[in-house]
């Protein structure tokens, strides 16, 4: 009888030393370049249709399990992804793994060369495209839950400046600034034109961190890079194309020695008001390519930085809070719509020219929203690590802000998440104007929507850090 209790008290100590269950992480990336051209390709005011591919689009996906919770982190190759086509790939992908549809974020790179997923300007999406494209995400996530591993995860964060600059300047007083409405009361200028000599500032800072989330197998082999980093796309291909993202997602396994099944992708961090250009110095006359290679390469080097001062760590957890706000929509006066409508009847059929044609039709489309719509906001916690996913092209001092107020050690904010909802500028940059504050399908939401987008986050981060 005492060598059976002390079998049974060997037995149960042994149970209750058992270590928690150890993360698994799993990565795929899922090619999801379009099948039939010519193709509409968007972010520009005018269509453009491509007609090869320079470099394959992918959805890269990584999956996360505690042994609790699980959760998805997809970024497409896409300028802007709808939240209806977002919302049918997390569908498939839940009946594919089981992940609840409201652990996945799904985001848009906002590359320029990839194919039209939602209306904006003279672009319109190709129906077979958006229909195809949900299910080749679920897909995506599908394999890399597939691959699900002992894993053990790390993040970290490295400076990399010298790619971002504001894009939105000071305009000296008496230089003309119109917008496209007829007016001319705009303070500040987006791409005011290299050594312009009417510019006095750049009109808001950037965010030059390179933050990443990275798996490695338990014997240290790393498995997939996640970064994120805020700065707009670079361009530069007549053709299909990942641009930087893809090349940062290529190329940053071989900087810290991954493997052949190794995944990268980056996420665009809060770019809504930066890119690469330094307006102060001359253009640079780049050949084809050069220049997305050049970012490419310095991310990269940030990133190896961020990994190199990681700590790596199997015992983690993780948590997913994600919330609704409801925001009133900018519409035109009846003045202003029925200035928009006699421009057009007097255009005929032609392809619509210059901003102030391009902003006439958006007006009388923005005339059809409804006044209110409703964005989805999302928050994630990977050990000490913050995730926010929010549906626009955030402005750089909102993620800022978000980082500086956030409860987790470090946190990182992923624009055009789970839908698209235009630009986030902040109250006072909608005061000072600009392209970006232009009432479109580009911009639409009330004045104050960053500071209730804000209030959101900063609430749901306070969930997934207790």
């Amino acid at each position: 009888m005492r060598a059976l209790l002390c079998l049974l008290t060997l037995a149960s100590l042994t149970v209750a030393a058992d270590p928690k269950p150890r993360v698994r992480a799993g990565a795929f990336a899922m090619n999801v370049t379009p099948e039939q051209f010519p193709i509409s390709v968007n972010g520009g005011f005018s269509d453009i249709q491509a007609k090869s591919v320079n470099d394959p689009l992918h959805a890269r996906c990584l999956v996360l399990d505690d042994g609790t919770t699980k959760l998805a982190l997809v970024v497409v190759d896409s300028c802007m992804l709808p939240r209806e086509l977002i919302d049918r790939a997390k569908e498939l992908a839940h009946e594919k793994t089981g992940i609840p549809a409201g652990h996945v974020l799904i985001s848009a790179t906002h590359t320029h060369t990839a194919p039209t997923s939602t209306g904006v300007f003279q672009s319109e999406p190709n129906a077979k495209y958006v229909a195809w494209l949900p299910g080749k995400i679920a897909d995506g996530i599908a394999k890399a839950h597939a691959n699900l591993a002992p894993a053990e995860l790390g993040w970290g964060v490295a400076d990399e400046p010298g790619q971002v600059f504001n894009r939105r300047w000071w305009i000296k007083p008496g230089v003309e600034n119109r917008d496209p409405f007829g007016g001319t009361t705009d303070l500040v200028r987006m791409n005011p034109g290299v050594q312009n000599p009417a510019l006095i500032a750049s009109a808001g800072p950037t965010d030059p961190a390179v933050s990443i989330l990275a798996a490695r197998s338990p014997d240290g082999r790393p498995t997939a890079l996640f970064g994120n980093y805020s700065l707009h796309y670079v361009g530069g291909s007549p053709a299909l194309s990942a641009d930087y993202f893809g090349v940062f997602s290529d190329t940053v396994g071989g900087k810290v020695n991954g493997g052949p099944a190794f995944v990268g992708g980056l996420f665009n961090g809060t770019s809504g008001d930066v890119n690469n250009i330094n307006f102060r110095e001359a253009a640079v006359p780049y050949k084809p390519g050069e220049r997305i290679r050049l970012v490419a390469d310095a991310v990269t080097t940030a990133a190896k930085k961020a990994y190199d001062q990681a700590k790596f760590t199997g015992d983690l957890t993780l948590a997913v809070a994600e919330a609704e706000v409801e925001l009133r929509v900018r519409k035109p006066t009846a003045a202003e719509l029925k200035r928009a409508e006699l421009i057009l009847a007097a255009i005929d059929s032609r392809a619509l020219k210059g901003a102030d044609e391009v902003y006439t039709r958006e007006t009388t489309l923005i005339a059809k929203y409804p006044d209110t719509v409703k964005l989805k906001l999302q928050a994630m916690r990977v050990g000490g690590l913050g995730i926010v996913g929010i549906p626009c092209e955030v402005f750089t001092e909102i993620g800022l802000e978000i980082k500086r107020r956030s409860p987790l050690p470090q946190t990182f904010v992923v624009s055009l998440a789970n839908g698209y909802n235009g630009y986030l500028p902040t109250p006072q940059q909608h005061r000072w104007g600009g392209y970006e504050t232009w009432r479109a399908r580009s911009s639409y939401l009330e004045v104050t929507a960053s500071d209730a987008i804000t209030k959101a986050v900063m609430e749901l981060l306070a969930k997934v850090a207790k």
